[in-house]
């Protein structure tokens, strides 16, 4: 047999050299479109369920929060595993599936079987995280300048952060680091108790005291008006200015029982980092 081979190429020369000739120009084109990682990205197809519950301890959240969302996603089809992880004020589930499943058909079946968990009350709703695998962060970078901490974590997120996440592929960008800018309220519990004013209170005012509610709109002559009240805070005086109760007629306002500061997130670091996933 390869006797007959070489004997039928060496008698039909141009063929041979013509066809090899198209097998290279199709390796150079398809070498052309072979996508090419220095670090190949060889994690399964998993999505990722993070529950946040504030003041829960490690085996309330594994109880409460992570049984639950587990026992909900269990039969998914194209299921292979589910690990966990609960945190103080955190659960973290790490669903697996087989790697012919679409990420994007995981993340909805997911997305369906959570709507139906039942959480106690207080604690927020399951979300998936962010389309990328431990593989996937790109890079760190610094914001640095002249500019003050504060400054440089403004930059960061409103002017950085968003042109990053434009960029195709960028599932994530993660902030550690500056100042982030906070509006503080410091309560007074020595004025708060002597007002007969209770922390839940104060809390409750500071919540719904900052909204805006729509009250319809006014025809009139063939134009149409729309009638809103305006109540969402701007300044620190507004917060000062907000009525928490009234004593005998005259209003307790936040301002009386507290003081509304420009402060910043307590953070560990000096400086700032970044990271870039995709």
């Amino acid at each position: 047999m390869l006797e007959a081979v070489i004997s039928w190429s060496l008698r039909h020369r141009v063929a041979v050299i013509a066809l090899w000739l198209g097998v290279a120009a199709v390796g150079v084109a398809a070498l052309a479109r072979l996508p090419i990682d220095a670090f190949p990205d060889t994690t399964p197809v998993l999505v990722q369920i993070n529950t946040k519950a504030p003041a829960l301890s490690p085996i309330e959240i594994e109880r409460q929060v992570t049984a639950p969302v587990e026992q909900a996603i269990g039969g998914l089809p194209g299921l292979e595993d589910v690990r966990s992880i609960s945190k103080f004020g955190l659960s973290q589930v790490t669903v697996t599936f087989a790697d012919a499943t679409d990420l994007y058909l995981a993340r909805q079946v997911v997305g369906e079987r959570l709507a139906t968990v039942e959480l106690p009350q207080g604690i927020e709703r399951p979300s998936l995280g962010p389309v990328a695998s431990g593989l996937g962060e790109v890079f760190h970078y610094l914001v640095t300048g002249s500019a003050s901490l504060a400054e440089l974590r403004t930059v960061q997120d409103w002017i950085v952060r968003p042109q990053l996440r434009s960029v195709p592929g960028v599932a994530e960008v993660n902030s550690w680091g500056g100042d982030e800018r906070q509006i503080q309220v410091q309560v007074d519990p020595v004025r708060l108790q002597g007002f007969g004013l209770s922390l839940g209170r104060l809390v409750e005012v500071l919540e719904k005291g900052n909204s805006s509610v729509g009250g319809g709109a006014i025809d009139e002559a063939g134009e149409s008006i729309l009638v809103q009240g305006a109540g969402h805070v701007t300044t620190l005086a507004d917060l000062e200015r907000t009525v928490v109760t009234a004593r005998d007629g005259v209003p307790v306002l936040v301002g009386d029982v507290a003081r509304v500061v420009s402060g910043r997130e307590i953070f560990d670091l000096p400086g700032g980092a970044f990271t870039l996933t995709a």
